[in-house]
């Protein structure tokens, strides 16, 4: 039998605090024992929780609440790895800078990103917003031209819509010419909400 199945046996029939820590303990073997390609988990915040998925190379998704969580987790393991469990230590990092950040203690996110669902010109708009500092924003135009084609302001707003990092990969920062706001993954609240955090809207 092994250190899996001796875990999964006694959780059987235990009460759910005894289920939770058997979970934990199958997530700290199964990581130690390199099972675990998407690790992920839940960090709260004051746009409400955010499901937060890691890989070996980085940071790979956030997802607002309202997004199905076990889309997000299909997703995941179609197009990055099958080998995704709830790990919710592996995520220690990210969970301290985003808490960081919210709280008005951090510019720049130091997160490694893996970029592996975004592809084309929608990862060279992604990469473009990524260095969007914070406290200041860019046109659709700017990012489309960053990206290499700046008549693509259309493409560049659907490659925005479809970012799977929002927060750290900073989408909100992108508004229309002459400053409306435009559209955003999260929906316009949120959007304002993280552009009045960072100085950039009047509070």
């Amino acid at each position: 039998m092994t250190e899996l199945e001796r875990m999964l046996r006694r959780a059987d029939g235990d009460d759910d605090a005894a289920a939770a820590a058997a979970a934990r303990r199958f997530a700290a073997v199964a990581g130690d024992a390199g099972l675990v390609d998407v690790a992920y988990g839940t960090v709260g915040s004051p746009l409400g929780d955010l499901t937060v998925a890691v890989t070996r190379r980085g940071l790979v998704r956030v997802a607002y609440p309202d997004r199905d969580i076990d889309g997000v987790l299909g997703e995941l393991a179609r197009l990055v790895s099958p080998r995704v469990l709830e790990a919710p230590a592996r995520l220690d990092d990210v969970r301290r800078q985003l808490e960081d950040y919210f709280a008005g203690r951090r510019r720049v996110f130091e997160l490694p990103i893996d970029w592996s669902l975004e592809h084309g010109f929608t990862a060279r708009v992604l990469r473009a917003t990524a260095r969007i500092p914070l406290g200041e924003v860019a046109s659709y135009r700017d990012v489309a031209a960053a990206a290499g084609n700046e008549r693509a302001v259309r493409a560049a707003g659907n490659a925005l819509g479809s970012n799977h990092i929002p927060i750290v990969v900073p989408c909100h920062r992108v508004v229309r010419t002459g400053g409306a706001l435009g559209g955003y993954t999260g929906g316009l609240d949120r959007k304002e909400f993280l552009l009045r955090l960072e100085g950039w809207m009047d509070g």
